[in-house]
């Protein structure tokens, strides 16, 4: 028997994949992969963006949420690991 927990993986990346091809088709533009490790500006701006939004890590049920297997792919294990990373490497504006 699968466990919930990769269902609902399996599940979720077949959504992104559906949303990537919607984009592609609409835009002509693909999405960049999601980077796991390092400090790119985009990895920056979605620890930014991930830290600051509303709803919980998981469901009633005690399963993740969409907002948790996101912060997951992209290597945050939480909201604050991604709030940390944001604050330690946002580009100051002057």
């Amino acid at each position: 028997m699968k466990s919930p927990v990769n269902i609902k993986e399996k599940a979720y990346e077949k959504q992104n994949r559906k949303m990537r091809s919607e984009y592609t088709s609409e835009t002509g533009k693909k999405l960049g992969k999601r980077l796991t490790k390092g400090t790119n500006k985009r990895r920056v701006s979605f620890a930014c963006r991930f830290a600051g939004m509303a709803g919980a890590m998981k469901n009633a049920k005690g399963e993740p949420t969409k907002k948790a297997m996101a912060l997951k792919k992209w290597g945050f294990g939480s909201v604050e690991a991604a709030r940390n990373f944001c604050q330690k490497n946002k580009s100051k504006k002057s």
